[in-house]
């Protein structure tokens, strides 16, 4: 198993790759020190080029780890195939194996500036992806939900197309055990127009298959702490209004005296 980082730098074609050597096996480079890095694991003996983004990897570098794959992929005559590790669980059975590939020599060469013949314009950069016209909502939904949680997150809203999902709990059983399972309901569609997220600071997860749009899951912390409602209307109290009180004394309070106490002072 080659390893690569993805490195941007200051000139055309302002990426490329530097070849990682040091640790004995994937896991070792793999770690929680590297979450802001993005790597590219060129597997000889599957033929696959594994594309791997730290959860504090910066998105655009995440889109040049994408285009770095595909000049690897053409360095290497085309025989190898694309694939993201990050669609798996990290305690999945093929996340651990390809942790468990030892790190070792192989044909596969760094990516320079170079590597690359024309320069790349901003269509290179994101090629055709768009929101698929056809997209199938409620295949997107369980696609989406099939992949990996995010520890320490819990996702607010999904927005897939124009309309916008969140997730319910619904009681399924409490006879004997009580069992709760979560349900991606459709809330509606969004507006037209843009929108900013601003009122929490989420974190964004942005799902592609096959080059298309599938949905835009908003993540917020688990132990996230909103500020609480500040309310500016007169409220009246639960207790106040089930204690039992005199009718009379409210008939009396809108009765209006005979003599005003302005003139009783008087």
């Amino acid at each position: 198993m080659q390893i690569f980082e993805a490195v941007e730098i200051n000139e055309f074609p302002y990426m490329e790759t530097r070849e990682i050597t040091s640790g004995e096996k994937v896991r070792d480079v793999l770690t929680k020190e590297n979450e802001d890095r993005v790597f590219l694991l060129v597997d000889h003996d599957g033929k696959r080029i594994w594309t791997y983004n730290g959860n504090r990897s910066p998105f655009k570098l995440q889109i040049y780890g994408g285009i770095l794959a595909t000049e690897l992929r053409k360095q290497l005559k085309l025989f190898y195939r694309i694939f993201s590790l990050n669609i798996h669980s990290k305690d999945s059975k093929e996340f651990q194996e390809v942790m468990d590939k030892l790190i070792g020599g192989g044909r596969a060469l760094p990516i320079t500036k170079d590597s690359f013949s024309a320069p790349i314009s901003k269509e290179n950069i994101t090629g055709d992806l768009s929101v698929h016209p056809g997209l199938n909502a409620n295949k997107a939904i369980e696609m989406i939900n099939e992949l990996p949680k995010l520890n320490n997150y819990e996702r607010r809203s999904l927005i897939i197309g124009n309309n916008i999902y969140s997730d319910e709990e619904i009681t399924e059983s409490f006879l004997k055990k009580e069992k709760i399972k979560s349900k991606t309901t459709k809330l509606g569609p969004i507006n037209r127009g843009f929108m900013f997220f601003g009122d929490v600071n989420y974190s964004t997860r942005l799902i592609i298959k096959e080059r298309k749009v599938q949905g835009l899951e908003l993540f917020v912390k688990s132990d996230l702490e909103e500020t609480p409602l500040e309310l500016h209307v007169p409220l009246i109290q639960e207790e106040k209004l089930s204690r039992k009180g005199d009718l009379g004394k409210i008939i009396e309070a809108f009765k209006i005296p005979e003599k005003l106490p302005e003139e009783e002072s008087q």
